[in-house]
């Protein structure tokens, strides 16, 4: 792969990191019921601090996102490195898809004990679990598939 694109993705990923932080400061001070609430009972909501815990494991999977290209621009694609950051991508993902399965409990809860209409937050709740699954899922894979080239490659570097 060439050096532009590997720069590319990283400044890619680094927007998205960006926009998804202004998006989590911005969001709470927008939403319906905020209007009348100074700014502590706003970030003090339980459901807000929740998605703010699991923003972590969100934010450490485009840090090793952005590894994993920087290890691609250096030619270290098949090394153990590229190996435990893919891993680490993938034990992200998951501990997001328990988050968002626990946020869509609350929603089920609280929400419904609100009667408020809660189709668009489930849906929203399913797109992140389903999105989160298949980076999980490709993740593993990939992991394997790397894990078994550098075994080959390792293998070969002994019978030579």
């Amino acid at each position: 792969m060439k050096k532009s694109s590997t720069v590319f993705l990283q400044i890619v990923i680094v927007l998205i990191g960006i926009v998804a932080l202004a998006i989590m400061i911005r969001f709470p001070l927008t939403e319906g019921r905020a209007v009348n609430l100074d700014l502590f009972s706003i970030y003090s909501d339980p459901f807000i601090v929740y998605m703010y815990f699991a923003s972590i494991a969100f934010f450490v999977a485009l840090y090793q996102a952005f590894k994993l290209l920087g290890y691609i621009g250096k030619n270290r694609v098949f090394s153990q490195a590229s190996v435990n950051t893919l891993r680490t991508i993938k034990y992200c993902a998951m501990t997001l898809i328990g988050f968002f399965a626990g946020a869509e409990g609350y929603i089920f809860i609280v929400s419904r004990k609100m009667e408020e209409d809660i189709a668009g937050g489930v849906m929203m709740g399913v797109i992140l679990i389903f999105v989160s699954a298949v980076v999980a899922t490709a993740g593993a894979v990939f992991e394997r598939t790397l894990q078994s080239a550098i075994d080959i490659k390792s293998e070969n570097d002994l019978t030579v």
